[in-house]
Formats: C-alpha cells, structure tokens, sequence
C-alpha cells in the first residue's frame, strides 16, 4: 500500500511492521489545488482529463483500482481487510473530478483479498465485486506475462501530490520509469525484503519527485502493449516516503499472479472475452410465407467466462415487408432473447445491430437467430448474421 513513513492507513490494513521497520509508506493520490495556486501533480505528475483512462476506479477507503470486467475492480490486497461479504466499499467510476455529478457508483457485495498476501510468496492483490455490473464499463486488461515489465509506465489516481499530503479530488497522472530488482533492493535498506518474482519497481531513482503516493493503493501501473492498447502491468503497493531520490515506488507485478487473479474471477462471475470477437453465418436460408421458425447457427468457441452485457447481434435479412418478421436470438442453454417483434410497417429488410444483456450466458456454445414470418403474402430470406462479443 502506498502512505508516507508510518501512515495510519498502512498500520490498519496489515502491513504496519514492515512499513514501521523501514519508514515505509503505502501509496495513494493527489490532492486539489493549493491556495498559492500551484497546480498539484502526481508528485512530479499532471492532471488527466475526463475519459483518458477510463477504467479508473476510486474506492471509498481511500484506494484507486481498475475495472477488471464490468462487475469486478482490481485493487490492492492491503486496502481491504479479508476474503467474503462486504457492502461496506463505494466504488466511484467514469469521472476525474470526484465532485463530478455525472460518477457512477456502485458498493460492493463481496471481496476476494489474495490468500498469498502477507507470505514470501507476496501478491498484493485483491477483487472487489461491484452489487451490480456497470454496462458498458471500459476494462483494463492484465499482463499475462513479463514481457511488458520495462520500459516507461504511467500511473494515475486521487491520492496526495505530495508526502504527507491530503488527498486530491482531481485523477492526477505520471509517468515512472522501470527499475531492475537487484538495482532496486540495494537502493535502500527498506527494500531489502523485495520479492523479485512478486513486485516490480519504478520511479526515478536518482533525482526522485515522480512517484505515486499515499491514497493511490490499489491503482494500476500500466502502458502501451504491443498493439497500442493500455494494459497493466503494476499494482500500486508500497514504498519509502513519496518521491524521494533513490526511493522508487514498489508494485505488484501483476503477470505473476494473473492466473490467479483470473481464477477468483471466474469463481465470482466470470472473466471478460476478448473485446471485438466476430463470429458469423453467412449461409441463406429462407424463410417461409407465414410459416414455421427458421434458425441459422453460429457456433462460438475460444472465448472465456460468460457473453458480455453489450452483445452484439448484426441482422441482415431480405424480406419484402419487414413487419411480417419477428426475430429471436437464442442461447446455447436455450434462453430467448427477443430482438424484434412483428408490426405493420411495410419498408422492406431488415439490416440493423442489436445490443444484448447476455452476461448470465457462456459466450462459448451455439447460438442461433430464429426468424418467423407472421403474415402472409411477403417472403425473404436470412443473408446473413454476426454476433460479436
């Protein structure tokens, strides 16, 4: 967790003996301007906009996290207390100012805190699952593997700009740069309990003032993948002080535990599917005048965990008066989700894109759109028909 030296919020959450032995500190955000009217920054950082890193989360207990799926935010395990039910956190997401009347809030129902946290296995990590999803929430994915452990990574969060400092009510941002784990543990005797397989170090270790710090616990360390997408790498941990020359900030390597991570995931509601998967049938079957329904098949596999509450269900169908056809999406456990109900409109086709709250359903399975003529005298056929996940 991220506080300066000996701060109440690192000896509540368990890591207190630690921090005390070294002066440590757990970190956390930045904090509003001050009256002389220098603008506060990340320590060493700069004030995000609205929307330029989406997925961030502000926890009540004076944590950050990531949105992990729509329903899960990945945070530290040293801002929570213990594995099980737990209505007592609110999580605030989709703004930067935290006085923002547009923020999305939602309390949590039940935390998973790693079981290795607190061990030499290390693994400060933790999930707090939300009462509700937030549909449509943008999601941080996770580094499955080290090889995005270097390099240059940005940090954002609501805690102090400065050591000692309040907390901000702005999201702050910053850039850190990577720093090897031997070079890191001889910075100073705090650091001589690193766990190299465990944590990851950052920061500017020669000059200092660039650092997260004391309420940006939980939030992510993250960068640019090989695609150009954001993914994490870090989870805010601990350090000594804020910002001080060589004093860098230490993480949790998030690629060593992210099987882990997704594990309990799965155990709470699922992982999310890759974004933008298309599967489709482009094969014609027609549809008969008045007639019994007529399906076409879809079978989808490779994908993780359960369908996303936004599918998308592309409809190209020719048929010569529209509102004879009532158009079903079924899942593979047989639900039927309606999409389209018979009318009296009489403009031909129908080639639109419908959203579906299919997240109680596996995303892997058949699925098959049923298509029924309800009326006599028109005809027309399925030309073809996608659903992306």
């Amino acid at each position: 967790m991220r506080n300066t030296a000996k701060k109440a919020f690192a000896l509540a959450v368990g890591i207190a003996a630690t921090l005390a032995a070294f002066g440590g500190q757990a970190h956390s955000a930045p904090m509003p301007p001050d009256p002389g009217g220098v603008t506060p920054q990340v320590v060493g950082g700069t004030q995000a906009a609205k929307g330029e890193f989406p997925w961030m989360v502000r926890l009540s207990m004076g944590c950050g996290g990531a949105m992990y799926t729509e329903q899960l935010v990945l945070t530290a395990a040293h801002c929570v207390n213990s594995t099980g039910n737990n209505t007592s956190i609110t999580a605030t997401y989709g703004v930067a100012d935290l006085q923002d009347t547009s923020a999305i809030k939602r309390t949590s129902s039940y935390v998973h805190r790693s079981p290795t946290y607190g061990t030499s296995t290390g693994g400060d990590w933790a999930l707090i699952k939300l009462s509700s999803p937030i549909t449509g929430a943008s999601l941080l994915p996770i580094a499955t593997t080290n090889a995005y452990n270097n390099g240059v990574f940005d940090v954002a969060g609501w805690g102090a700009t400065r050591e000692g400092g309040s907390q901000s009510r702005y999201l702050m941002k910053a850039k850190v740069d990577f720093i090897d784990d031997t070079t890191c543990k001889n910075a100073d005797p705090y650091y001589r309990d690193l766990i190299f397989s465990a944590e990851i170090c950052a920061g500017d270790l020669a000059n200092g003032g660039v650092d997260t710090c004391q309420g940006d616990s939980g939030g992510p360390m993250f960068r640019r993948d090989s695609a150009g997408q954001w993914i994490q790498v870090g989870i805010v941990s601990h350090g000594n002080g804020c910002a001080r020359p060589s004093n860098p900030g230490v993480y949790t390597e998030v690629s060593t535990f992210a099987a882990a991570i997704k594990a309990a995931a799965d155990n709470l509601g699922g992982t999310p599917t890759p974004p933008g998967k298309t599967f489709e049938n482009g094969t014609d079957v027609s549809i008969p005048d008045a007639g019994a329904a007529v399906y076409s098949n879809i079978a989808v596999s490779g994908l993780t965990g359960n369908a996303p509450s936004t599918l998308k269900v592309t409809v190209d169908i020719k048929h010569s008066w529209s509102g004879d056809l009532v158009i079903d999406l079924v899942a593979p456990d047989g639900s039927t989700y309606r999409l389209k109900n018979s009318s009296s409109s009489s403009t031909p086709n129908v080639n639109t894109t419908y959203t579906v709250n299919a997240s109680s359903e596996l995303a892997n399975g058949t699925w098959r759109l049923k298509v029924q003529d309800v009326y006599s005298q028109d005809t027309g056929y399925i030309d073809i028909w996608k659903l992306t996940f």
